[in-house]
C-alpha cells in the first residue's frame, strides 16, 4: 500500500498485484485524475466567518427528537428502488432489497430506527463509487472535467437517505421555512413557475418604463461546492428534530469513494460536496441555497432560483441609478459566496438590458461580481428560455422553430420517416418529441403570437411535420394537410 500526495488531497492506492503487468501506468494515472475530480475537498483556508461555522456545528441540537420511521415509510422508501439498476458496491441490488424487506418489514424497520435514534450513519454505507457521464457535446474532449460523476452509494444506505430527506423535507416545508422564490427541487412547481415570477417582475418595471438590468449568475460545480457546515447550520436554525441533525451530521464524516479498474483500487476521503444521483442531495441544497434567497435585497431587486440557476432582477428609473443597485446587490451575493464557499462562474455569468423606451442617457454600464465584471449581452438563455433585450421573445420562437426543424429533418433521415413509419408512429413522435419543443415555456412567451411574423415561423414547422404525417408532396396546401388524417388535437 502506498500514498498519493495531491495538490487537494491524500489518495491511497492499493496495489493487488504487480501493476507494470496487469495496469499500463497511463491508466493508473487516469483513474487518480478521474479520481481527483470527481472528489471534491474542503481545504479549510478558514476565514474569521468560516471557523465559528464549523464549530457551531459540534454544538449540542437544542431541539427535540422525530418520532420513529413507521414500516409504511420503509415500504415506500424501499419501493422507489429500482429493480434492474445495477447493483452497488455491496453487489446488493433493488430486487434483492424490496424481497428482503417483503419477507422482514418490521426487522428491517426496528434496523432504520435504531440508526435515527442513534444518529449514527453506518461507516459501511458511506463508500460510494463513482461512474463518469460524459457531458453532451464534450465527447472528444481529452480532459476529465468532461465527465460528470454520477454516484452509486450501497442500497441500504440510499434508503436511509431516502427515509431521513423526506422527514426533514417534511419539516421545512411543513413550517413554511424554504424561501418562495425558490422553485427547483420543489413539489408541483416548474422551470415555467421560475420564468414567470421573473418575467412578472420584468413587465411591472417596463409598465412603469424603468431600466431593468436582468443578471443570469452561474455556479462553478454545483454540488460539487456545496459546504457541509453551512447545511449543518441551516438545519440548526429551522430547528431541526435532534435525531434528524445528528444523521447527516454522521454521513458527512468519513465518507470516501472509491474506484477499481483491473488490479487497482483507489480511495479518496471526500470533506465536501453533495454527490450527483444521490436521493438527499437537491434537499440539502436548497437548504444551503436558502441563505442566499433571504439575502436583504432592496425593493426594487427579485432573486428567483431554480436549484442552483439565479436570475436577478433590478428594476430602476435610470440608467446609472439601476447600475448602482445592480453593483450594491452582487456585493451581497459575492460576501455570501465567500461564506459558503461557493464560487460563481464569472465568465458564464450575463446581465443584460431591458427596456422599451428610447434611452437618452450611455448605456454602457458596469456589473461586477467578485471584483470582475460581467459580460453585457442583448439575449440570454435562462431556463432553456430565449430573453432578448426587448422582453418581446421573438428571438425565443425563432430558437424553438429552428431546434423543431433541425429534429425533423434528423429523424426523417435516420428512420426514413417519408415511407417508413405509419401515421399513429408519426403522430407519436410529433406529440412526444416535437410539439414539447414548441409549446416549452408557452405562458412566458404566449402573448408574442399576436404577431403575425412569430405565428408564421410556427406554422412553418407544423407544415413539415404535417407533410410527413401525411406522406403528401410538398405542394399540398396547409389546409388539405390539416384535413388529411383524423387528430387534430395538438393544434
Amino acid at each position: 500500500m502506498n500514498w498519493r500526495q495531491g495538490r487537494e488531497g491524500t489518495t491511497q492506492i492499493t496495489t493487488l498485484r504487480k501493476p507494470d503487468v496487469f495496469l499500463p501506468e497511463d491508466l493508473r494515472e487516469t483513474l487518480q485524475l478521474m479520481l481527483e475530480h470527481c472528489t471534491p475537498v474542503d481545504k479549510e483556508d478558514d476565514t474569521e466567518h468560516h471557523k465559528p461555522a464549523r464549530a457551531k456545528t459540534l454544538e449540542p441540537v437544542d431541539a427535540e427528537d422525530d418520532k420513529d420511521f413507521t414500516v409504511e415509510e420503509n415500504r415506500n422508501a424501499v419501493a422507489s428502488m429500482k429493480k434492474k439498476k445495477a447493483p452497488e458496491e455491496d453487489g446488493i441490488t433493488g430486487e434483492v432489497f424490496k424481497n428482503a424487506f417483503d419477507i422482514f418489514p418490521k426487522y428491517i424497520t426496528a434496523l432504520y430506527n435504531g440508526r435515527l435514534r442513534k444518529g449514527v450513519f453506518p461507516k459501511r454505507w458511506k463508500v460510494t463509487k463513482p461512474i463518469p457521464i460524459v457531458k453532451p457535446g464534450k465527447e472528444n474532449i481529452d480532459d476529465v472535467s468532461k465527465c460528470r460523476p454520477i454516484s452509486l452509494p450501497n442500497t441500504g444506505g440510499k434508503v436511509l437517505e431516502k427515509l431521513f430527506i423526506n422527514r426533514i423535507n417534511h419539516h421545512v416545508f411543513s413550517h413554511d421555512i424554504m424561501n418562495k422564490n425558490q422553485y427547483g427541487f420543489t413539489l408541483q412547481r416548474s422551470t415555467t413557475d421560475a420564468a414567470m415570477a421573473a418575467k412578472e417582475f420584468v413587465e411591472e418595471g417596463l409598465a412603469a418604463e424603468e431600466i431593468i438590468v436582468l443578471i443570469s449568475l452561474d455556479v462553478k460545480g454545483t454540488f460539487d461546492a456545496a459546504w457541509w457546515p453551512s447545511i449543518l447550520n441551516g438545519l440548526k436554525a429551522y430547528n431541526c428534530p435532534k435525531n434528524l441533525y445528528n444523521l447527516p451530521n454522521s454521513y458527512f464524516s468519513q465518507r470516501t469513494v472509491g474506484i477499481s479498474s483491473n488490479n487497482i483500487n483507489i480511495q479518496r476521503t471526500v470533506t465536501k460536496g453533495l454527490p450527483q444521483g444521490s436521493c438527499y442531495g437537491p434537499g440539502y441544497w436548497n437548504i444551503l441555497y436558502n441563505s442566499l434567497l433571504n439575502i436583504q435585497f432592496t425593493k426594487n431587486s427579485k432573486a428567483v432560483a431554480f436549484a442552483d440557476d439565479l436570475i436577478l432582477a433590478i428594476r430602476k428609473e435610470t440608467i446609472r441609478a439601476a447600475e448602482n443597485i445592480s453593483n450594491i446587490e452582487t456585493s451581497k451575493i459575492t460576501a455570501w459566496s465567500r461564506n459558503n464557499t461557493i464560487n460563481f462562474n464569472e465568465d458564464k455569468s450575463r446581465f443584460m438590458i431591458i427596456s422599451r423606451r428610447k434611452i437618452k442617457e450611455n448605456k454602457e454600464i458596469k456589473v461586477y461580481l467578485n471584483n470582475k465584471p460581467l459580460q453585457h449581452v442583448s439575449k440570454m438563455m435562462h431556463l432553456g428560455i430565449v430573453i432578448d433585450n426587448k422582453f418581446k421573445f421573438s428571438k425565443h420562437i425563432t430558437y424553438a422553430a429552428e431546434r423543431s426543424s433541425k429534429l425533423i429533418h434528423s429523424i426523417s433521415k435516420s428512420a426514413k420517416l417519408t415511407w417508413g413509419l405509419n401515421h399513429n408512429a408519426l403522430q407519436t413522435i410529433n406529440k412526444g418529441a416535437v410539439l414539447p419543443l414548441l409549446l416549452y415555456g408557452a405562458p412566458v412567451w404566449a402573448k408574442a403570437m399576436r404577431f403575425e411574423y412569430n405565428r408564421i415561423k410556427y406554422v412553418r414547422v407544423q407544415r413539415i411535420m404535417n407533410i410527413k404525417i401525411a406522406k403528401s408532396f410538398r405542394t399540398t396546401s396547409s389546409e388539405a394537410l390539416y384535413s388529411s388524417w383524423n387528430d387534430h388535437d395538438h393544434y
